[in-house]
């Protein structure tokens, strides 16, 4: 038995495929799927980086009883929420991208105009404060805004 954890996604993808019996699938990959839960995700950040709750939800701009929702798992964030919490939480690209998957939420595309210019924001470590004020300059919906 392989560790599914360590193989990539395509690869897993693959041997899916390749599969004549679903429920073998299931049992010999269970290491490879999510399991964490996004409020668990953000708690273990928070002690990893000695930051409490209050102050990521302060920098991502949310209101902070939906916030402490979030934290406790009362909540399932939407997928620009977990950009917002991103972008408080100064991640780069790859550690958005893994927040999004674990919020299961879409991925960040680079072949749509409002995701690209998130990426640029994340990959160039610019603030929420000044990704809002780029989007807005591009006539892009906000984060955490409503669609045009």
């Amino acid at each position: 038995m392989a560790d599914t954890n360590r193989i990539s996604t395509d690869e897993l993808l693959a041997l899916l495929f390749k599969e004549r019996n679903l429920e073998h699938f299931l049992q010999r990959n269970e290491s490879a799927y999510l399991t964490a839960s996004f409020s668990d995700y953000l708690n273990n950040w928070c002690r990893q980086h000695l930051e409490v709750p209050e102050q990521v939800i302060r920098r991502a701009n949310l209101e902070k009883s939906y916030g402490h929702q979030l934290f406790s798992g009362k909540r399932n964030p939407s997928r620009d929420t977990v950009l917002q919490l991103a972008f408080a939480m100064r991640a780069d690209l790859p550690q958005a991208q893994e927040m999004l998957r674990v919020a299961r939420r879409s991925p960040l595309y680079p072949r749509i105009k409002r995701d690209a210019a998130i990426i640029y924001c994340l990959h160039n470590h610019i603030s929420l404060v000044d990704t809002q004020i780029i989007l807005q300059d591009l006539e892009l919906p906000l984060l955490g805004g409503r669609e045009k």
